[in-house]
């Protein structure tokens, strides 16, 4: 059975690993969120930024890709993945069903926020949110870049998220 991981942001992007397969999909119940405080990638303790988790939510569905890994590097990526999502804890590991483009459903590996995890800010109001990305800077680069990468990628896919696009104008206009 192949394996499957749901990309919603940075994944989108740059996932680390080459998928042998790479399909438009849909995750129902969550959507895309600047909820969770980056303390490592794109920000420090001192000065969080933000990066985006999946936030449940019964209505939601949040579109992103299906990124299929080769079966011969299954254990490879799934490490590589967890030292890269799981480094603070504040993601969940879950294998949770999306839809392909063409109509298939599959099992794949989501990493979803934990709500009860210190570093959990969902509810923040986009002014908030946009301060935040404008300053922050981390192990990875500046929080901005994330953001600006992040909906690129999402809008050569076709996948417009309005928030986020009024994050990327609001940032620009704060100045970075």
């Amino acid at each position: 059975m192949t394996m499957w991981v749901f990309g919603y942001g940075s994944l989108v992007w740059n996932p680390g690993f080459t998928p042998v397969q790479r399909v438009l999909a849909a995750l129902p119940g969550y959507h895309r969120s600047f909820c969770m405080r980056s303390i490592h990638h794109r920000g420090t303790e001192e000065n969080p930024g933000l990066v985006l988790a999946l936030d449940e939510s019964p209505d939601a569905l949040c579109r992103g890709v299906a990124l299929a890994v080769h079966e011969d590097e299954e254990d490879k990526v799934l490490a590589y993945l967890r030292e890269r999502e799981l480094v603070s804890a504040a993601y969940l590991e879950k294998e949770l069903d999306i839809m392909l483009r063409d109509g298939r459903q599959v099992r794949a590996l989501t990493y979803v926020i934990d709500a009860d995890h210190v570093q959990y800010c969902g509810g923040l109001d986009l002014e908030e949110q946009a301060r935040i990305i404008a300053r922050a800077h981390g192990g990875r680069g500046p929080n901005h870049e994330y953001l600006f990468q992040t909906v690129a990628h999402l809008e050569e896919l076709g996948i417009h998220d309005p928030e986020l696009d009024w994050l990327v104008r609001r940032v620009k206009g704060i100045g970075v």
